[in-house]
């Protein structure tokens, strides 16, 4: 029987998308205020797989993928989503959304996005969220899935977020050592007492 392990850590992703790209560098300030700060922005892309999203937001979008510093625990996704959610309400003009923003986040197996959408390939977690796998990571690289998004099997893509990982990478070999050092010092400091008791309970037999 296997046995539960605390899970990694790991890297917080957020897609910006938009038409008006002004917007991004305001929204990065407040998301900044929110998840702490920015290690990685990628360029700004041309979103041109489909015309899907332009009755709401426009012609000639964009879109930009940031990361964090702080490293997040994966149970917090679904809370993650509720406050990009509630920022997208705050921008909204006319009732329509001048941004959207979709949370996920970067192991060193796999992507992972959070999603309002109930679908087939999509696990619920909470408050109306879902998640789903939309990259895996096998040799050196991200592949897609059968359901992964046109865009986000597109170089460019890609390439960025193999940038995010290996960031991750150099963060979690940090996380380890700071890990191994606390293990460490917690057994030298339960050997030490363990030492004083024993030295404590032999000088209480002393007459």
């Amino acid at each position: 029987m296997g046995c539960p392990r605390k899970p990694l850590p790991v890297k917080l992703i957020i897609s910006i998308f938009g038409q008006k790209s002004d917007l991004f560098e305001i929204l990065e300030k407040v998301l900044l205020k929110k998840f702490g700060l920015i290690d990685f922005r990628s360029e700004i892309f041309d979103f041109n797989q489909t015309r899907y999203y332009e009755k709401e937001f426009g012609t000639n979008l964009k879109r930009r993928f940031i990361s964090f510093k702080k490293l997040i625990i994966p149970d917090n996704l679904w809370k993650i989503k509720v406050i990009t959610n509630r920022l997208e309400k705050k921008f909204k003009n006319n009732n329509k959304r001048q941004i959207n923003l979709d949370p996920g986040y970067i192991t060193q197996a796999n992507l992972i996005l959070a999603s309002t959408k109930e679908y087939s390939h999509r696990i619920y977690i909470k408050r109306g969220i879902h998640q789903e796998v939309t990259l895996i990571f096998k040799d050196e690289t991200f592949w897609p899935l059968p359901w992964t998004y046109p865009d986000y099997q597109s170089k460019e893509y890609i390439d960025s977020f193999i940038k995010i990982r290996n960031i991750l990478t150099q963060n979690l070999r940090l996380y380890q050592k700071r890990r191994n050092a606390n293990f460490v010092q917690r057994a030298n400091f339960s050997s030490e007492k363990i030492e004083l008791n024993s030295q404590l309970k032999s000088n209480a037999k002393l007459p």
